[in-house]
Protein backbone atom coordinates (compact mmCIF):
# COMPACT_ATOMS: atom_id res chain seq x y z
CA UNK A 1 0.00 0.00 0.00
CA UNK A 2 1.32 3.66 -0.89
CA UNK A 3 2.34 5.58 1.70
CA UNK A 4 -0.75 8.81 1.64
CA UNK A 5 0.49 11.81 0.65
CA UNK A 6 0.92 14.87 3.30
CA UNK A 7 -2.08 16.85 3.84
CA UNK A 8 -0.96 20.82 3.68
CA UNK A 9 -3.32 23.43 4.80
CA UNK A 10 -3.18 26.60 2.57
CA UNK A 11 -4.31 30.21 3.62
CA UNK A 12 -4.85 32.25 0.53
CA UNK A 13 -3.70 35.13 2.39
CA UNK A 14 -5.56 38.58 1.57
CA UNK A 15 -8.04 38.77 -0.68
CA UNK A 16 -6.98 41.25 -2.67
CA UNK A 17 -3.61 40.50 -2.78
CA UNK A 18 -1.50 38.18 -5.08
CA UNK A 19 -2.42 34.98 -2.57
CA UNK A 20 -5.81 33.91 -4.67
CA UNK A 21 -3.89 33.26 -7.81
CA UNK A 22 -1.17 31.51 -6.38
CA UNK A 23 -3.39 29.16 -4.76
CA UNK A 24 -5.20 28.65 -8.24
CA UNK A 25 -1.91 27.54 -9.58
CA UNK A 26 -0.94 25.96 -6.82
CA UNK A 27 -4.24 23.47 -7.10
CA UNK A 28 -3.47 22.93 -10.79
CA UNK A 29 -0.32 22.15 -10.12
CA UNK A 30 1.33 18.68 -11.22
CA UNK A 31 4.50 19.87 -9.09
CA UNK A 32 2.65 20.21 -6.36
CA UNK A 33 0.11 17.34 -6.78
CA UNK A 34 2.62 14.95 -6.95
CA UNK A 35 3.99 15.80 -3.64
CA UNK A 36 1.00 16.67 -1.30
CA UNK A 37 -3.14 16.80 -0.90
CA UNK A 38 -3.73 20.47 -0.81
CA UNK A 39 -6.72 21.68 1.94
CA UNK A 40 -7.43 25.60 0.70
CA UNK A 41 -8.62 27.70 3.39
CA UNK A 42 -10.75 30.54 1.07
CA UNK A 43 -13.65 31.18 -0.90
CA UNK A 44 -15.21 29.80 -3.58
CA UNK A 45 -16.75 33.17 -5.01
CA UNK A 46 -13.54 34.91 -5.00
CA UNK A 47 -11.57 32.38 -6.40
CA UNK A 48 -14.24 32.23 -9.60
CA UNK A 49 -13.59 36.04 -9.49
CA UNK A 50 -9.56 35.58 -9.74
CA UNK A 51 -9.67 32.51 -11.89
CA UNK A 52 -11.93 34.18 -14.43
CA UNK A 53 -9.66 37.97 -14.73
CA UNK A 54 -6.42 35.97 -14.98
CA UNK A 55 -7.21 33.14 -17.12
CA UNK A 56 -6.18 30.43 -15.21
CA UNK A 57 -8.51 27.82 -13.67
CA UNK A 58 -9.70 25.98 -10.82
CA UNK A 59 -9.14 22.30 -11.11
CA UNK A 60 -11.37 20.12 -12.35
CA UNK A 61 -10.64 17.60 -9.18
CA UNK A 62 -11.29 20.28 -6.73
CA UNK A 63 -13.85 19.39 -4.26
CA UNK A 64 -15.34 22.21 -2.05
CA UNK A 65 -16.48 21.67 1.35
CA UNK A 66 -18.73 24.68 2.96
CA UNK A 67 -17.39 25.15 6.39
CA UNK A 68 -20.38 24.51 7.97
CA UNK A 69 -19.89 20.93 7.23
CA UNK A 70 -15.96 21.05 7.54
CA UNK A 71 -14.54 19.17 9.10
CA UNK A 72 -17.27 16.94 9.94
CA UNK A 73 -18.05 16.09 6.41
CA UNK A 74 -15.54 13.12 4.93
CA UNK A 75 -12.26 14.32 2.86
CA UNK A 76 -12.85 13.25 -0.74
CA UNK A 77 -9.94 10.59 -1.50
CA UNK A 78 -8.02 12.36 -4.00
CA UNK A 79 -7.61 16.25 -5.84
CA UNK A 80 -7.37 19.49 -3.50
CA UNK A 81 -10.32 20.37 -1.17
CA UNK A 82 -11.69 23.72 -1.04
CA UNK A 83 -12.81 25.20 2.50
CA UNK A 84 -15.09 27.72 1.23
CA UNK A 85 -16.01 30.63 3.93
CA UNK A 86 -18.32 32.67 2.33
CA UNK A 87 -18.69 36.34 2.91
CA UNK A 88 -20.88 39.13 1.05
CA UNK A 89 -17.77 41.06 0.10
CA UNK A 90 -16.04 38.34 -2.24
CA UNK A 91 -18.79 39.70 -4.87
CA UNK A 92 -17.51 43.22 -4.72
CA UNK A 93 -13.83 43.93 -3.30
CA UNK A 94 -11.46 44.57 -5.74
CA UNK A 95 -7.79 43.67 -6.42
CA UNK A 96 -5.22 45.81 -4.36
CA UNK A 97 -7.18 47.66 -2.13
CA UNK A 98 -6.55 47.58 1.74
CA UNK A 99 -9.50 46.45 3.14
CA UNK A 100 -10.64 45.28 6.78
CA UNK A 101 -12.70 42.67 5.31
CA UNK A 102 -9.36 41.11 3.82
CA UNK A 103 -7.86 41.30 7.15
CA UNK A 104 -10.45 39.95 9.37
CA UNK A 105 -10.67 36.87 6.11
CA UNK A 106 -7.35 35.95 6.25
CA UNK A 107 -7.07 35.93 9.92
CA UNK A 108 -9.98 33.77 10.04
CA UNK A 109 -8.80 31.34 7.52
CA UNK A 110 -5.13 30.94 9.79
CA UNK A 111 -7.42 30.14 12.79
CA UNK A 112 -9.09 27.52 11.02
CA UNK A 113 -5.95 25.69 9.41
CA UNK A 114 -4.19 25.83 13.00
CA UNK A 115 -6.85 24.35 14.25
CA UNK A 116 -7.18 21.90 12.07
CA UNK A 117 -3.53 20.92 11.81
CA UNK A 118 -3.59 20.88 15.66
CA UNK A 119 -6.94 18.14 15.16
CA UNK A 120 -4.37 16.27 12.85
CA UNK A 121 -6.53 16.85 9.74
CA UNK A 122 -3.21 18.31 7.99
CA UNK A 123 0.09 17.97 8.64
CA UNK A 124 1.36 21.30 7.86
CA UNK A 125 0.61 24.86 7.15
CA UNK A 126 1.62 27.08 4.51
CA UNK A 127 0.24 30.79 3.72
CA UNK A 128 0.03 32.98 1.27
CA UNK A 129 0.93 36.75 1.73
CA UNK A 130 -1.27 38.58 4.26
CA UNK A 131 -1.50 42.61 4.90
CA UNK A 132 -0.85 44.03 7.80
CA UNK A 133 -2.93 47.33 7.44
CA UNK A 134 -6.03 45.52 6.44
CA UNK A 135 -5.27 43.36 9.24
CA UNK A 136 -5.22 46.29 11.91
CA UNK A 137 -8.32 47.69 10.30
CA UNK A 138 -9.77 44.57 11.27
CA UNK A 139 -8.55 44.69 14.84
CA UNK A 140 -6.26 42.17 14.15
CA UNK A 141 -3.43 43.10 17.02
CA UNK A 142 -0.39 41.10 15.20
CA UNK A 143 2.23 42.63 13.24
CA UNK A 144 2.82 39.48 11.07
CA UNK A 145 1.97 35.54 10.90
CA UNK A 146 5.05 34.77 13.04
CA UNK A 147 3.50 36.23 16.09
CA UNK A 148 -0.13 35.67 14.76
CA UNK A 149 0.64 31.62 15.05
CA UNK A 150 2.37 31.89 18.39
CA UNK A 151 -0.42 33.09 19.95
CA UNK A 152 -2.97 30.86 18.04
CA UNK A 153 -0.75 27.60 19.17
CA UNK A 154 -0.15 29.07 22.26
CA UNK A 155 3.48 28.77 22.35
CA UNK A 156 5.22 29.74 25.73
CA UNK A 157 8.31 30.52 24.24
CA UNK A 158 8.73 33.41 21.01
CA UNK A 159 9.22 31.87 17.24
CA UNK A 160 11.59 32.51 15.47
CA UNK A 161 11.42 33.69 11.59
CA UNK A 162 13.89 32.35 9.55
CA UNK A 163 14.54 32.33 5.91
CA UNK A 164 15.51 29.46 3.62
CA UNK A 165 17.00 28.66 0.16
CA UNK A 166 19.23 25.63 -0.63
CA UNK A 167 22.20 27.77 0.06
CA UNK A 168 21.12 29.90 2.22
CA UNK A 169 19.51 30.04 5.73
CA UNK A 170 19.02 32.99 7.72
CA UNK A 171 17.14 33.84 10.76
CA UNK A 172 16.30 36.85 12.96
CA UNK A 173 16.58 37.78 16.61
CA UNK A 174 14.28 40.35 16.44
CA UNK A 175 11.14 40.40 13.70
CA UNK A 176 8.95 43.34 13.10
CA UNK A 177 10.27 46.08 15.05
CA UNK A 178 11.14 49.31 14.69
CA UNK A 179 14.93 49.70 14.38
CA UNK A 180 15.44 51.84 16.80
CA UNK A 181 13.94 49.35 19.32
CA UNK A 182 15.59 46.79 18.07
CA UNK A 183 18.66 47.20 20.96
CA UNK A 184 16.92 47.03 23.80
CA UNK A 185 15.03 44.24 22.78
CA UNK A 186 18.36 42.31 22.07
CA UNK A 187 18.62 39.73 25.35
CA UNK A 188 21.61 37.21 25.91
CA UNK A 189 18.91 33.98 26.64
CA UNK A 190 16.69 34.55 23.87
CA UNK A 191 19.17 35.41 21.66
CA UNK A 192 21.27 31.92 22.55
CA UNK A 193 17.61 30.49 21.71
CA UNK A 194 17.16 31.75 18.03
CA UNK A 195 20.94 30.43 17.70
CA UNK A 196 20.19 26.93 19.04
CA UNK A 197 16.78 27.13 16.73
CA UNK A 198 18.85 27.90 13.46
CA UNK A 199 21.39 25.20 14.29
CA UNK A 200 18.79 22.70 14.81
CA UNK A 201 16.72 23.63 11.92
CA UNK A 202 19.63 23.99 9.58
CA UNK A 203 21.13 20.51 10.78
CA UNK A 204 17.76 19.11 10.12
CA UNK A 205 17.18 20.34 6.76
CA UNK A 206 21.57 19.37 5.56
CA UNK A 207 21.27 16.11 8.09
CA UNK A 208 24.47 17.88 9.28
CA UNK A 209 26.29 19.62 12.04
CA UNK A 210 26.08 23.07 10.68
CA UNK A 211 28.05 26.45 11.11
CA UNK A 212 26.18 28.94 12.64
CA UNK A 213 27.76 32.51 12.24
CA UNK A 214 26.27 35.14 14.63
CA UNK A 215 25.78 38.64 13.00
CA UNK A 216 26.93 41.96 14.82
CA UNK A 217 24.66 44.80 15.68
CA UNK A 218 27.04 47.62 15.25
CA UNK A 219 29.54 48.69 12.69
CA UNK A 220 32.37 47.20 13.03
CA UNK A 221 30.93 44.76 15.48
CA UNK A 222 30.86 47.62 17.82
CA UNK A 223 34.84 48.07 17.83
CA UNK A 224 34.92 46.63 21.19
CA UNK A 225 32.75 49.09 22.80
CA UNK A 226 33.04 52.36 20.80
CA UNK A 227 30.86 51.84 18.34
CA UNK A 228 28.46 50.30 21.07
CA UNK A 229 27.73 47.83 23.98
CA UNK A 230 25.18 45.34 22.29
CA UNK A 231 28.03 42.74 21.17
CA UNK A 232 29.92 42.57 24.47
CA UNK A 233 27.21 42.72 26.54
CA UNK A 234 24.63 40.67 24.72
CA UNK A 235 25.99 38.92 21.61
CA UNK A 236 29.02 37.30 22.33
CA UNK A 237 27.45 36.09 25.62
CA UNK A 238 24.91 34.25 23.56
CA UNK A 239 26.97 32.82 21.41
CA UNK A 240 29.27 31.28 24.53
CA UNK A 241 26.40 29.79 25.67
CA UNK A 242 25.05 28.26 22.37
CA UNK A 243 28.49 26.63 22.06
CA UNK A 244 28.72 25.32 25.54
CA UNK A 245 25.26 23.41 24.31
CA UNK A 246 27.02 22.53 21.65
CA UNK A 247 26.38 24.54 18.42
CA UNK A 248 29.35 25.92 16.14
CA UNK A 249 28.52 29.18 16.60
CA UNK A 250 30.83 32.26 15.54
CA UNK A 251 30.63 35.82 16.08
CA UNK A 252 29.66 38.75 16.42
CA UNK A 253 30.41 38.87 12.30
CA UNK A 254 31.02 42.31 10.71
CA UNK A 255 27.82 43.05 9.50
CA UNK A 256 29.29 44.85 6.08
CA UNK A 257 31.37 41.90 5.05
CA UNK A 258 29.42 38.89 6.31
CA UNK A 259 27.56 38.52 3.20
CA UNK A 260 30.48 39.56 0.39
CA UNK A 261 30.89 35.61 -0.71
CA UNK A 262 27.58 36.26 -2.59
CA UNK A 263 29.10 37.55 -5.14
CA UNK A 264 33.00 36.81 -5.01
CA UNK A 265 32.19 33.25 -6.23
CA UNK A 266 34.02 32.03 -3.18
CA UNK A 267 32.10 29.32 -1.38
CA UNK A 268 29.67 30.35 2.05
CA UNK A 269 31.73 30.40 5.37
CA UNK A 270 28.54 29.42 6.90
CA UNK A 271 25.62 27.58 7.00
CA UNK A 272 23.40 29.33 8.10
CA UNK A 273 23.23 33.23 9.40
CA UNK A 274 21.92 34.96 12.70
CA UNK A 275 21.03 38.81 11.90
CA UNK A 276 19.88 40.83 14.40
CA UNK A 277 17.10 42.45 13.08
CA UNK A 278 14.89 42.12 9.86
CA UNK A 279 16.84 44.02 6.86
CA UNK A 280 20.13 43.45 8.42
CA UNK A 281 19.08 39.66 7.12
CA UNK A 282 16.78 39.94 4.47
CA UNK A 283 18.40 42.42 2.38
CA UNK A 284 21.63 39.65 1.29
CA UNK A 285 18.14 37.08 1.44
CA UNK A 286 16.35 38.12 -1.00
CA UNK A 287 19.00 39.39 -3.45
CA UNK A 288 20.20 35.81 -3.15
CA UNK A 289 16.52 33.77 -3.57
CA UNK A 290 13.53 36.44 -4.00
CA UNK A 291 12.19 33.84 -6.29
CA UNK A 292 12.92 30.76 -4.38
CA UNK A 293 13.16 31.62 -0.55
CA UNK A 294 10.95 30.53 1.72
CA UNK A 295 9.89 31.88 5.21
CA UNK A 296 9.91 29.22 7.95
CA UNK A 297 8.80 29.95 11.43
CA UNK A 298 11.03 27.82 13.83
CA UNK A 299 9.57 27.04 17.37
CA UNK A 300 5.95 26.60 16.96
CA UNK A 301 4.39 23.46 17.81
CA UNK A 302 3.11 23.06 14.17
CA UNK A 303 5.24 23.33 10.87
CA UNK A 304 5.00 26.58 9.36
CA UNK A 305 6.28 27.93 5.64
CA UNK A 306 5.48 30.59 3.61
CA UNK A 307 6.34 32.69 0.70
CA UNK A 308 9.62 35.38 1.33
CA UNK A 309 7.48 38.15 -0.46
CA UNK A 310 4.96 40.25 0.35
CA UNK A 311 0.86 40.96 -1.03
CA UNK A 312 1.95 42.51 -4.20
CA UNK A 313 -1.31 44.62 -4.62
CA UNK A 314 0.20 46.29 -7.50
CA UNK A 315 0.53 42.75 -9.62
CA UNK A 316 -3.23 41.58 -7.96
CA UNK A 317 -5.37 39.76 -10.00
CA UNK A 318 -3.40 39.89 -13.40
CA UNK A 319 -1.97 36.36 -13.85
CA UNK A 320 1.58 37.82 -13.54
CA UNK A 321 2.73 36.57 -10.13
CA UNK A 322 5.39 34.57 -10.18
CA UNK A 323 4.71 31.07 -8.04
CA UNK A 324 7.97 30.54 -7.45
CA UNK A 325 8.21 31.03 -3.88
CA UNK A 326 4.91 29.65 -2.80
CA UNK A 327 5.91 26.35 -4.74
CA UNK A 328 9.47 26.26 -2.77
CA UNK A 329 7.39 26.80 0.10
CA UNK A 330 5.31 23.50 -0.65
CA UNK A 331 8.20 21.63 -0.64
CA UNK A 332 9.49 22.29 2.13
CA UNK A 333 6.53 22.18 4.05
CA UNK A 334 6.46 18.27 2.55
CA UNK A 335 10.19 17.62 3.28
CA UNK A 336 9.63 18.95 6.81
CA UNK A 337 6.72 16.81 7.46
CA UNK A 338 8.32 13.84 6.11
CA UNK A 339 11.10 14.63 8.54
CA UNK A 340 9.00 14.68 11.49
CA UNK A 341 7.67 11.51 10.87
CA UNK A 342 10.58 9.92 10.52
CA UNK A 343 12.12 11.14 13.89
CA UNK A 344 8.46 10.27 15.73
Amino acid sequence: MSTPLPRLALTIGDCAGIGPELALRAMSSPEVSTVCRLLVYGNLTLMRRVAEVTGLRLPPDLAVIHYGQWPSERLPGTGPVLIDTPFAEALTLRPGEVKPVCGARAFEWISMAVRDIRASIADALVTAPINKAALNGAGVAFPGHTEMLADLTGSTEPPCMAFYAPDMFVSLATIHEPLSKVPGLLETSALQRVITLTAAACAQMSGSRPRVGVLALNPHAGENGLFGSEERDVIIPAISAARKAGVDAAGPLVPDTAFTWLFSGRPKPYDAYVAMYHDQGLIPFKMKAFDTGVNVTLGLPVIRTSPDHGTAFDLAWRGKASPGSLFSAIKLAVRLVKERKKSS
